[in-house]
């Protein structure tokens, strides 16, 4: 079996594409948790149990390497009636922050007392 180069090269870019496909999954993975660990701890409830790529960008970071910058977006709600969107950022394969809007608390704060 004779091997071109034409045909190397398209099993190395679809070995790559592969890689980079299983990676990007366990990064939005990785995402989720963070960010259902992070609605949790401010007692609101993640919907629809997902988060979606909302924009990818090359950035540098903080010690000045060029680094692949995500930020993800999810929706969660406080009373069920009110959908908020929020935002999870990640530098590299590492989540930075997790940003929630302001959004109605599920007490008012004159009732925590």
């Amino acid at each position: 079996m004779n091997l071109a180069l034409t045909d190397l090269l398209l099993l190395a870019a679809l070995v790559i594409g592969a890689a980079l496909f299983w990676r990007a999954q366990r990064i939005r993975e990785t995402t989720l948790r963070v960010t259902r660990r992070h609605c949790e701890r401010e007692e609101v409830l993640l919907l629809d149990q997902t988060v979606g790529l909302k924009r990818l960008r090359l950035r540098r970071d903080g010690e000045g390497r060029l680094r692949l910058w995500r930020v993800y977006e999810f929706e969660f709600t406080v009373t069920g009636g009110e959908r908020y969107r929020g935002e999870t950022l990640v530098t590299g394969d590492r989540v930075v922050r997790v940003t929630l809007p302001p959004h109605r608390f599920s007490q008012e704060p004159d009732q925590l007392h």
